[in-house]
């Protein structure tokens, strides 16, 4: 009877095993969603000092849970997902929060590209023929600015110091107790970070990004981003009236990409020169300075589209029309206006619409990872809505944050099976009724009924630019 219970005594455990490997607990769950974010990455190229006593992987297991939670002081934050990344990999390094956010403040700069290039890496492998838009591969660059607590280091780090100090501002200050003065003497403004960003039209993510002070420019920002990032062939860069001028267009044309930029009157264009005096939409960008120096104007391509406001008025370096038909560069402009969403998602629906960090380093680095936490979001809910054949544009994004931030919450907590978080994600998608009414409020006072922007200013070449110009061609052949 014994041998028989001995033998019996193991088959009656295994459906016993077997339910238990059927039903997991949250954070085994999000383990294994971890496992396919970082899976492949090596870090091997990154060198920390020589004390260090974690390793980059380690400390990136716990950066991005760091960035999902969503309590109202970091240190929290940092002590409730230190539990669960210490269940989902072992014991970890850094027990206090002091340690980690000078850690990650230290590390972000190094474990930036490595890790940037492995999501994107990702992107192309997910995205399929998402991944290019009439053939080229898409980017649109906007800048936006963001809050973050009033303290010196902050203000250090993020304000203008020539805030107050131009010769209007010294003359206002003189006016203070005159009736004259009509404008408020400004003494200083909240510290404030500049963004510029990159974001991928066809998958509406991130691609790559840059920090700044305030009063940072955003051309500089994505010269800067086209030098050090990969930027693959075949790129369309989109962006708005802001991103203008000579030296900066010549920048990224000499950089191998085409752009699509909006302009509006502070642009000076040139027609009836040169080869494109038969092709009523070419013109030429060439400022007297730059045809003083010898420098070769700059050929477009000039395109009117119809907005909500008046008419749109876009360059190109794109000039044949088979590679950019009239109706696929409308569509390319109009999809522009993801980017604002992606800004919109991150101050407001991520909650980073104000920093939480009173030291501008480790402000730089809770903004970093939480860019890098909302993109993993993001790319792992686009990859399981296009397995069933859900386009990016229908991603509900503020579904997807709460079905990670409910894996945090309770990472202990019983789950029917590891499909659960495929399932969560599958079903983040927006409405997709009908509406009945318009979605814009009926009245909005500070909306403008004019367009933004004037026509930018086409005159005829004149005499002196077309002898420069024939001496220019003469020069070079």
């Amino acid at each position: 009877m014994s041998k028989a219970k001995r033998r019996t005594s193991p088959s009656r455990s295994q459906p016993k095993q077997a339910s238990r490997a059927k039903s997991p607990v949250q954070f085994e769950v999000l383990r294994k969603a971890m496992a396919w974010i970082l899976g492949g990455c090596c870090f091997d190229s990154v060198v920390l000092h020589g004390n260090a006593t974690y390793q980059p992987l380690q400390l990136i297991q716990v950066a991005i849970p760091w960035a999902w939670a969503e309590h109202p002081q970091l240190s929290e934050a940092y002590d409730s997902v230190r539990s669960t990344a210490i269940l989902m990999f072992g014991d970890l390094p850094l027990p206090s929060y002091t340690g980690f956010i000078r850690a990650l403040a230290t590390c972000t700069e190094r474990l930036r590209p490595v890790l940037r290039g492995h999501l994107q890496k990702l992107m192309i492998a997910v995205g399929g023929e998402l991944v290019r838009i009439g053939g080229f591969f898409v980017l649109v660059v906007d800048g936006s600015r963001g809050k973050m607590p009033n303290t010196k280091s902050n203000e250090a780090a993020f304000s203008a110091a020539t805030f107050g100090k131009s010769r209007s501002a010294k003359t206002r200050r003189r006016w203070r107790n005159k009736k004259r003065r009509t404008r408020k003497v400004v003494t200083g403004t909240p510290p404030q970070y500049w963004l510029t960003k990159l974001w991928h039209m066809g998958l509406k993510m991130p691609w790559a990004w840059k920090i700044g002070p305030s009063n940072s420019c955003e051309r500089a920002h994505l010269l800067e981003l086209l030098a050090n990032c990969f930027i693959p062939e075949n790129t369309l860069l989109v962006a708005d009236a802001g991103f203008v001028g000579y030296e900066f267009l010549q920048s990224v044309k000499q950089a191998g990409h085409d752009f699509m930029i909006r302009v509006g009157a502070n642009v000076h264009l040139v027609k009836n020169l040169g080869h494109a005096r038969n092709h009523g939409d070419m013109v030429y960008l060439w400022p007297s300075k730059q045809m003083k120096a010898g420098q070769p104007p700059l050929l477009m391509r000039h395109l009117k589209m119809q907005g909500p406001r008046g008419e749109i008025h876009v360059l190109t370096s794109v000039l044949e029309k088979k590679r950019m038909p009239d109706k696929l560069a409308s569509q390319v402009y109009r999809m522009r206006w993801g980017i604002e969403l992606q800004f919109r998602t991150l101050k407001q629906t991520f909650g980073r619409g104000k920093l939480r960090s009173r030291n501008g380093k480790n402000a730089v680095a809770e903004l970093e990872w939480s860019i890098f936490a909302l993109w993993i979001i993001q790319l792992y809910a686009v990859k399981e809505q296009l397995e069933i054949e859900s386009p990016p544009e229908k991603c509900s994004v503020a579904h997807a944050i709460q079905v990670f931030r409910e894996l945090l919450r309770d990472p202990q907590r019983v789950v029917t099976s590891y499909a659960v978080l495929v399932h969560e994600l599958r079903a983040a998608i927006i409405d997709d009724y009908t509406r009945t009414k318009p979605k814009r409020s009926r009245y909005r006072g500070h909306y403008k009924d004019l367009p933004t922007t004037d026509p930018p200013r086409i005159k005829r070449a004149t005499r002196e630019q077309q002898l420069r110009f024939r001496e220019l061609n003469k020069s070079t052949v």
